[in-house]
């Protein structure tokens, strides 16, 4: 058994590894500042003795350092970040406190309390719009161009540093869109609700032709458990994700069809694009995770059709 702590553990990734981490018989302490994450996300283990969550913002550091001794912390897991891109392109700050500065708060954290083991979880938009490269873990000149990519990219150098500083063993994963249970926000959320408004036009953004891969959240935990527990020395990357990528147009049509609506029309709002910022397509490298041996279960168009099973209840409702 050991004592874990999870940053934005009722969030959206975070709850799913919640589940993981105590299946396999680990103390499991949950910390959220409740900007994205839910209670309801983790309910359904409030009654385990091996869990506890605690309503913090890591960003407080003298705070994240009690609760760590509290419960002896000796490995951490900070998905803590924000993670709805577009808000934070129209206020950069929001990528400054929740996604770089919530790092700096857990490495903080760690140092004073001499943790040695951490699982952060990265993102493709470090890479920046390299749209005609084959980005493996050693692809040089990162230029991301999204404020979120940048508190990204800032996050793993600091991350370095400190292990170099404090003999920290790190692994992070660098992986695209995650979709599936307890999803909030994103193109499928947008679609959905834009549908719900009419159901006989939809609005794009660009011309639907941006490619991306979408890897399922529960296939992302199984890799982030098996990964995490491996014995090494420093800071290792991994490119994470599937083989293939889906359109904009092609989940449109997905979510037109889960919804039942037929002949809507589709109103491109033009540009290779979404919105500034946006990587409107890339070529993931994954030899380095394929040659461990780990394959995902679903591929993308599988994650997308997956995640919407998963609501497909909820969505009736409404």
């Amino acid at each position: 058994m050991e004592n874990i702590l999870i940053t934005g553990g009722a969030g959206f990734i975070g709850s799913h590894l919640v589940g993981k981490l105590l299946e396999e018989g680990n103390k499991v302490i949950a910390a959220d500042n409740f900007t994205l994450g839910k209670r309801e996300n983790v309910a359904k283990y409030a009654d385990d003795p091996y869990f506890e969550l605690v309503e913090t913002d890591v960003q407080d550091i003298d705070a994240l350092e009690v609760l760590m001794n509290k419960h002896k912390i000796n490995r951490v897991y900070h998905l803590a970040a924000n993670s709805d891109i577009q808000q934070s392109a129209k206020d950069p700050m929001i990528d400054y406190r929740n996604t770089f500065n919530t790092t700096y708060g857990v490495l903080e954290a760690m140092r004073r309390t001499n943790c040695k083991k951490l699982f952060f979880a990265s993102t493709s938009a470090v890479y920046g719009e390299k749209t005609d490269v084959n980005l493996t873990e050693d692809t040089g000149g990162l230029a991301p161009i999204s404020y979120y990519g940048g508190a990204k990219l800032a996050s793993e150098a600091f991350i370095s540093s400190y292990a170099h500083m404090n003999d920290f063993d790190v692994l992070i994963f660098r992986f695209p869109n995650v979709i599936g249970p307890n999803l909030t926000h994103g193109v499928i959320f947008d679609f959905i609700r834009k549908l719900q408004n009419d159901p006989e036009e939809l609005t794009i953004l660009g011309d639907g032709t941006q490619c991306k891969p979408y890897i399922y959240v529960l296939d992302l935990v199984d890799a982030i458990y098996r990964y995490s527990m491996n014995d090494r020395k420093g800071v290792e990357i991994f490119n994470i994700g599937v083989e293939n990528a889906t359109t904009v147009k092609e989940i449109a049509d997905m979510v037109c069809e889960r919804l039942g609506l037929e002949n809507v029309k589709y109103k491109f709002t033009g540009g290779n694009i979404g919105w500034k910022g946006d990587v409107p397509k890339f070529q993931y490298d994954l030899s380095k995770i394929k040659a461990t041996g780990w394959k995902p279960e679903h591929d993308s168009n599988g994650s997308v059709k997956a995640t919407l099973d998963s609501l497909d209840i909820q969505l009736c409702k409404r």
